[in-house]
């Protein structure tokens, strides 16, 4: 009886192991999902802050206001 438990836990040890692995590679995946999509969506808001400024004096220059 005692072995039999003994291996049972020693087999639920095995596949909480699996399931970490799995857990942390999934994690990983979003972590940098998440990091791809800022770094994409921010760098062009920064871009912007130089480019409406630019444009804007351009704008204004050409039509001499």
């Amino acid at each position: 009886m005692e072995q039999e438990i003994l291996r049972q836990i020693a087999v639920q040890n095995e596949v909480l192991q699996k399931v970490f692995v799995s857990v942390e590679k999934t994690r990983k995946y979003f972590m940098w999902t998440l990091i791809v999509t800022l770094a994409l969506f921010i760098i062009p808001l920064v871009g912007l802050l130089f480019a409406i400024p630019m444009l804007l004096n351009n704008l204004s220059a050409m039509l001499a206001i």
